[in-house]
């Protein structure tokens, strides 16, 4: 058979090809092509011999006798090299109004499959129009396949310590002193650092390929661009701007993955099924708008043009329709198994809960696919269990295993360590795990996942030096960012040289640190707080690709103490298992101990004052869990005063002081029992500051 009976223009030779796998596939005699194409009625392939290539070498024209089974189109292009890039163009009958089918012949479209891209010549303000634009789109890159051989870490969160990072700002400020900035290998260099901080596993922010130029027209008219990443457009590939060689995204990829088991650390990916980069109405067709909009996104029944949003992002991932969860599925298998990720991060997660009319379901098929997959169902599972349409399933998400971003521990705990009064029971309860959110629905305390800070919001020095939010450079008129943040500047707003307030805030951040290092539960930090990075007060650095969001590598010796106070906190915990207890707090004494294995007290033992309107104190102990393990008794008073706690009385042994954030390093803890100081019968602990005692 001729190319022309083909259907092929003179170039490579063409096959019919398989519909399995989609996405494009190297075999044997070629690549093998395959797209999800239910109601086209046309469909071209277009070669092209680099990412920057201004015409197609090739555009094959495939046949619906002989390149499409069911729902699928496919076409077998034998020796082509890899490295070669390719779009789509599909066609078929237009209806958006009644049906949402939509169709738009002259754009090419990416590949949903793609497992490398590139961005050279994407211009979104072009491609938002909707017009003919030539041939400056998103392109797919053929690339080696990674065998499939990834070892993971030890799966469960019980004993982890997550460290949330941005791949790019990780490594972008020239103190970085990496061969390659802002990329994965760039992070490979950093894992020394990780080591020694301690930390069990890294959350990494969007690294699945993203619209770097999705962000306001304000925004954009200032040059700023996408810098989370939460704006997705090709969910299997690795964003190309953080690897050295695009081509190679899925290597570069794994290489990291690879590397970072060898140090004995999990990767975690933070990703967005929630929407996708090409946004409402008015926003650009980039692949699904053109292959499987009807199915796709979450389409108004009255008016099938109009995407509901419930992301504030301009359209909702329809992630209940079956072919949608297959997908997801499917993808999510293959970070874990080619590309070796060790568990995910859903963002706006309770989109998962919506069904195709964006109504709540009581038993969404999605969380439970997820969870239910032989290969997910051994990683652990992240939902923010909220989205931006008003759904907040805190303790509430549907499924069995998923664990969640707890973020009333964040709020209570920020309350508290601010100075608000009369809440040392809510304190008391996210300390011991949230059991009232996770106990009656059999969950455990591994479930919540607890932090101070994130991506998304102050920082933790931010958090103690402003009293507002600071976000003119975002372009918005400060009007972006959350208004609330909970937070207090101890006496001044921002950067100051007023000695007195420095040492407060230092205080401030080594009690919220201390605290969440203390609690039930999995503690994550944001990458930079023990550095005590500052975003001068922006609290929504999403669109702030430059120093204003990059870890400055100088702080190393700028801020070591609070670097050594960090680092000796999470070697606390991986010593004392009494602050990782795989079940709840009861009071109860733990097998193999005499004391219980809490016991909550006041300034008097065994008196909390649970009811009190004013009180901005409490103290407990906590039982040994492993075999001759220690007590720890812990004292946090937020009071503006200092404060005089009893203490027990032990059988031959005697409390030693571990922890005292009043104090100026290397006095704020303790490297070992050797240099802790002896305390009597009461305990004087200092206003503002948390007091941790050892048994011995």
């Amino acid at each position: 058979m001729s190319n022309a009976e083909r259907g092929a223009a003179p170039g490579y030779p063409v096959g019919p090809g398989s519909r399995f796998p989609p996405g494009a596939t190297v075999v044997p005699e070629g690549v093998n092509f395959c797209i999800f194409g239910r109601h086209a009625t046309q469909v071209e392939l277009l070669l092209y011999a680099a990412p920057d290539s201004p015409e197609p070498f090739q555009v094959i024209t495939l046949s619906s006798e002989c390149n499409r089974t069911f729902f699928y189109w496919h076409v077998l292009v034998l020796d082509l090299p890899i490295r070669t890039c390719y779009t789509w163009r599909v066609d078929g009958v237009q209806d958006t109004e009644h049906t949402g089918r939509a169709f738009y012949p002259h754009t090419e479209l990416l590949d949903p499959h793609a497992r490398a891209v590139s961005d050279d010549l994407w211009m979104r303000t072009s491609a938002s129009a909707i017009l003919e634009t030539g041939h400056a789109s998103y392109r797919a890159i053929v690339t080696q396949p990674v065998p499939a051989d990834a070892t993971p870490v030890a799966s469960g969160l019980d004993d982890a310590v997550i460290y949330e990072l941005h791949v790019g700002g990780f490594t972008s400020h020239p103190s970085s002193n990496v061969t390659h900035p802002g990329t994965f290998a760039g992070l490979i260099e950093k894992i020394p650092y990780l080591t020694q901080l301690g930390v069990t596993h890294v959350e990494l922010l969007p690294v699945m390929a993203f619209d770097a130029q999705d962000v306001p027209p304000a925004a954009a008219a200032r040059g700023l661009c996408n810098y989370w990443g939460y704006s997705t457009h090709s969910f299997y590939s690795p964003h190309p701007r953080y690897c050295v060689d695009p081509a190679s995204a899925p290597q570069e990829f794994r290489a990291l993955t690879d590397a970072m088991h060898a140090a004995g650390i999990g990767v975690l990916l933070d990703v967005v099924f929630n929407h996708t980069a090409e946004a409402g109405a008015s926003g650009p067709v980039i692949n699904f708008k053109g292959l499987a909009n009807d199915i796709f996104y979450h389409l108004d029944a009255g008016d099938r043009r109009r995407y509901r949003d419930y992301t504030g992002c301009g359209n909702t991932v329809n992630c209940n329709h079956p072919l949608v969860t297959a997908f997801i599925v499917r993808c999510l298998e293959y970070w874990v198994q080619e590309l070796g990720v060790d568990g995910f991060r859903f963002d706006l997660a309770s989109v998962f809960a919506r069904d195709q009319h964006g109504d709540l379901l009581s038993d969404p098929p999605l969380p439970w696919a997820i969870e239910s997959s032989r290969i997910l169902s051994r990683v652990p599972l992240i939902a923010e269990a909220w989205d931006a349409g008003g759904l907040y399933q805190v303790g509430a998400f549907p499924g069995m295993a998923w664990a969640e971003w707890n973020g009333r521990y964040r709020d209570v705990i920020r309350r508290f360590v601010r100075g608000d009064p009369g809440m040392c029971g809510e304190v008391a309860t996210c300390i011991a795990g949230s059991a009232d959110l996770y106990a009656d629905g059999g969950r455990l305390p591994a479930n919540s996942i607890n932090f101070i800070t994130c991506h998304d919001g102050f920082t933790l020095n931010d958090l103690v030096s402003y009293n507002a939010k600071h976000n003119e450079v975002n372009g918005e008129e400060n009007r972006d960012g959350s208004n609330d943040n909970l937070s207090w500047n101890c006496g001044a707003e921002g950067e100051t040289d007023d000695a007195g307030v420095r040492r407060l805030r230092s205080q401030q951040a080594r009690n919220l640190m201390a605290i969440l290092f203390l609690s039930q539960g999995v503690p994550m930090i944001l990458a930079g707080d023990e550095l005590l990075r500052s975003q001068r007060g922006n609290n929504n650095g999403y669109s702030q690709n430059n120093v204003l969001s990059w870890i400055d590598w100088r702080s190393i010796e700028a801020e070591s103490d609070m670097l050594r106070f960090v680092r000796e906190l999470i070697a606390l915990r991986k010593r004392h298992a009494s602050l990782r207890r795989q079940r709840f707090l009861t009071g109860r004494p733990s097998s193999g101990h005499a004391d219980p294995d809490v016991a909550w007290h006041g300034e008097r033992l065994n008196e909390p004052r649970w009811h009190d309107p004013g009180v901005r104190l409490l103290a407990f102990t906590l039982g040994g869990e492993a075999s001759g393990e220690s007590a720890l008794h812990v004292m946090l008073n937020m009071d503006d005063c200092a404060r005089r706690f009893d203490l027990s009385v032990l059988d031959g042994r005697r409390w030693c002081r571990i922890i005292d954030t009043a104090q100026e390093s290397p006095n704020d803890i303790v490297s070992t029992l050797q240099h802790a100081a002896i305390e009597s019968e009461t305990c004087c602990v200092d206003a503002r500051s948390v007091v941790v005692l050892e048994a011995i």
